[in-house]
């Protein structure tokens, strides 16, 4: 696991409307690699664009089914074994995008 990676959720999660989800792993790689560490900072992935700074806008190029937007606003604590189903990848410019998005949301 590494981060910008996308998985899909096989359970039902309440930031989707307790529907499964994609989710963007954005912890440190180090985490991410890391087996003793049980969980990752994710951000939730929506079908809808709502044009916020804080958002980043992706599609079937990282393996989603249609263009939808991270929610950087919205991180959430993700157990790894719940993130079971790989969908795709964020570019390497996509990860400089997802940063100036994550330091927007959290005002850094």
């Amino acid at each position: 696991m590494k981060r910008g990676e996308i998985y899909r959720t096989q359970e039902k999660t309440p930031e989707h409307g307790y529907k499964p989800g994609f989710y963007v792993v954005v912890s440190r790689d180090f985490v991410a690699q890391n087996e003793d560490v049980a969980t990752v900072i994710c951000a939730p992935i929506y079908g809808e664009i709502l044009g916020l700074r804080s958002e980043m806008v992706v599609g079937s190029a990282n393996g989603l089914p249609r263009e939808s937007a991270i929610r950087c606003d919205f991180l959430t604590l993700m157990f790894k074994c719940r993130l079971k189903h790989f969908v795709g990848s964020l570019t390497s410019g996509q990860i400089g995008e997802l940063s100036s998005s994550l330091r927007y949301a959290l005002d850094l």
